[in-house]
């Protein structure tokens, strides 16, 4: 092993806190067991109880409206594309429902930046919601609320208030991708800025909601951005204590404008969530992404810092639209767990644990 990295990964299991510096050198070593055995340390320092946790849930694409164009997308469309489409409630019921039927606890509602919808469109949504069904809303990922203050010509604070008190109850880490200006203003330049990400989330977290934090790497990003929005996401942490849980996973090029792009392997990916674990250290719970990187990545990703295995996916719409279709039953997530020696522990959103 490298010195400066042997020095920096004893540092981090001393309980010292890493700086830029100390994040850009391990994301520039090819070390990985190295960076895994740390990740794993740290992991189980902080959570020593022998389990691992999964959610059954389901994300529901209520639009696919959206007017920003980002190159890395999919699944957006124009209005009058023939296959755009705002969701019906019968069909929202009947998902919901379905949800529910499979002992479901929460459904993950994200769309696109629809241009027409006010807000009291999603008020009258999310009570609806509430009124019918006995289930958590984990809904709007930033750019949305963002978009929700900036055509209804209110603060984030009033509208992320509304929202709350109509029956929201958490916010989805999506559109982070990388927050640095530079990487957005090349694959999402007309969606919200870094700092706007940030201000979503700081608003949130003030007015109750806990949310998700989450990194889309592999694209246009160097390793110093890497750190960089990773330093950001700890500096807000420090600040609110708002994050619940951390997932990063690899950009997927096909059928996007960035096709091109080869996309990031196992190596990088597992590479990249070891280092966030050791780096991020106020942020106690970390996902894997077997959704982009297939079930023995998943399983793998145990031992490289994640602590639970995410939400069974009983549907995925945005990723599936980049050619990425990883889909596991929770019998095989429990198979999964059980594997390398674990309890397989269901939960809810906020991790507590429910069998």
């Amino acid at each position: 092993m490298d010195n400066s990295v042997k020095y920096i990964l004893e540092k981090a299991l001393d309980g010292k806190r890493l700086d830029f510096d100390d994040a850009l050198t391990l994301f520039k070593s090819h070390d990985l067991l190295a960076l895994g055995h740390a990740a794993d340390t740290i992991r189980h320092r902080k959570h020593p109880e022998g389990y691992i946790t999964y959610i059954i849930d389901r994300n529901i694409n209520y639009t696919n409206w959206c007017y920003v164009d980002c190159d890395f997308c999919a699944f957006y469309r124009h209005r009058k594309d023939p296959d755009a489409y705002v969701m019906e409630r019968d069909e929202l019921g009947q998902k919901i429902q379905e949800t529910l039927d499979l002992g479901g606890e929460l459904i993950l509602m994200q769309g696109g930046l629809h241009p027409k919808l006010k807000l009291e469109w999603y008020e009258d949504l999310l009570r609806w919601i509430k009124a019918n069904y006995k289930i958590h809303i984990h809904g709007f990922s930033p750019p949305e609320l963002d978009w929700f203050a900036k055509i209804n010509r209110m603060s984030l604070q009033e509208m992320l208030t509304r929202l709350r008190d109509a029956g929201l109850d958490s916010i989805p880490g999506g559109g982070a991708e990388i927050l640095t200006d530079r990487s957005r203003n090349i694959i999402s330049p007309k969606k919200c800025p870094a700092e706007e990400w940030l201000d979503v989330m700081r608003q949130g977290h003030y007015v109750g909601l806990k949310s998700s934090a989450t990194m889309m790497y592999g694209h246009v990003e160097s390793y110093a951005e890497r750190v960089e929005h990773l330093m950001k996401l700890r500096d807000l942490q420090d600040e609110t204590g708002g994050f619940t849980a951390f997932i990063c996973w690899s950009f997927q090029p096909s059928n996007t404008e960035l096709a091109h792009i080869p996309p990031a392997g196992s190596f990088e990916y597992l590479k990249t969530l070891a280092i966030s674990r050791i780096f991020l250290d106020n942020i106690d719970n970390f996902q894997s992404s077997w959704v982009t990187q297939g079930p023995k990545i998943g399983q793998l990703s145990l031992k490289f810092g994640a602590n639970d295995m995410g939400g069974t996916m009983i549907e995925e719409n945005v990723v599936s639209k980049a050619g990425t279709v990883y889909c596991m039953p929770i019998e095989e997530i429990e198979r999964t767990i059980t594997e390398l020696g674990y309890v397989p522990k269901r939960r809810n959103f906020f991790y507590d644990i429910l069998n």
